[in-house]
């Protein structure tokens, strides 16, 4: 334990994940249903954005909140409102 965070014996390196948020969990099931009326996949949606679909994964899952020029990307290729995107964020 190092300054609250544990680190991994063999790189040193913070093993902690980012804790879930009800907001970020919430932007990821917005964002995982438009990207499914789209009829877009994870991949598909990380290509036109400018991400990796590991990235899209975890913004889905609630793990990542995205930065603002990536929530524009993702708000103009999923055709949507900003309403749509950030509801019950």
């Amino acid at each position: 334990m190092f300054g609250g965070v544990d680190l991994r014996e063999d790189l040193g390196m913070p093993v902690r994940k980012p804790k879930t948020c009800p907001h970020r969990k919430r932007l990821g099931i917005n964002v995982a249903a438009l990207r499914t009326r789209r009829g877009l996949t994870q991949e598909g949606l990380a290509e036109k954005v400018g991400v990796s679909a590991r990235y899209m994964q975890s913004v889905e899952a609630g793990d990542y909140f995205p930065s603002l020029p990536t929530l524009v990307r993702l708000r103009v290729i999923l055709r949507c409102e900003w309403n749509e995107v950030l509801a019950g964020c």
